[in-house]
């Protein structure tokens, strides 16, 4: 199936690893030009640069301002022209295992900023440019932890509630103006964030003092599937609603979860 993605301008955020990785590729793949913004360029991103014959950039940027965010638009106007879609990807959560009385004012800014705000001030250096055009394509990657409240990560679940709630609310207003906006919100994904070592599980390990191994094989049996979704399979829900394939699909939130949300 054709996405219609080729020579689309595309900025992604947070696309060093993980599922902002795995979209890059797919973008890359589908012949779109890329803007990626994220405070490193590791490797793996610098790889997909250098093989995709300047189709591809990848920007050093600190999304928590709105200056850099609009640096990292306008990295993509200079050098492509325009910007048809955003990605909205950025994200971070830091397992809180004290209990809320335990979390500071600090915490609570960190997860409510990566979460929420850096999606906001990316949104609004681009909208600009979609709704001066008549057309434009938003997609934000949330989770299904937005209606899965936990304890253990209060402050991550309340940011990408209000993502979720944000993502529809825009939609609202910028419909009507040819800009589409949709959300995908995956269940647990098979990334180093739940692996390395300021990750979440070493970080439950080091709380509760059970086996990595068990751990994270009890929380793949949450899933339907009794599995972890890929990143590359988010990539693939994230490409469909960034193209004209999904012209009609506005102001939706689409679970790719492995069948952990049992309820309707």
């Amino acid at each position: 199936m054709d996405l219609h993605l080729s020579g689309k301008v595309v900025v992604v955020t947070g696309a060093s690893r993980g599922i902002g990785l795995a979209v890059t590729e797919a973008l890359a793949g589908e012949g779109a030009l890329v803007v990626t913004g994220s405070r490193t360029i590791t490797p793996a991103l610098q790889a997909v640069v250098d093989a995709s014959g300047g189709k591809v950039r990848a920007v050093r940027v600190d999304l928590s301002t709105q200056a850099e965010a609009d640096r990292l638009v306008g990295e993509a106007v200079s050098a492509f022209g325009a910007v048809d879609v955003l990605v909205n990807n950025v994200g971070g959560v830091q397992p809180r295992m004290g209990g809320f009385l335990a979390i500071t004012d600090e915490q609570w800014e960190w997860g409510l900023d990566v979460n929420l705000m850096v999606a906001v001030r990316s949104t609004r250096a681009a909208l600009p440019h979609m709704v001066g055009r008549g057309s434009g394509n938003i997609v934000n990657v949330s989770t299904v932890m937005s209606f899965l409240a936990d304890p253990d990560v209060y402050d991550y679940t309340a940011g990408k509630a209000a993502l979720s709630n944000f993502a529809k609310a825009l939609s609202k207003e910028v419909g009507p103006k040819g800009v589409r906006v949709n959300t995908v919100s995956p269940g647990p994904v098979e990334t180093e964030l739940w692996t390395r070592e300021d990750g979440i599980a070493p970080a439950v390990v080091r709380a509760v003092g059970i086996d990595q191994d068990d751990f994270l094989k009890e929380m793949a049996s949450r899933m339907v599937t009794g599995r972890f979704t890929k990143a590359e399979e988010v990539a693939d829900v994230v490409l469909f609603l960034a193209s004209d394939r999904a012209a009609n699909v506005h102001g939706s939130d689409f679970f790719i979860d492995g069948g952990m949300i049992t309820t309707m």
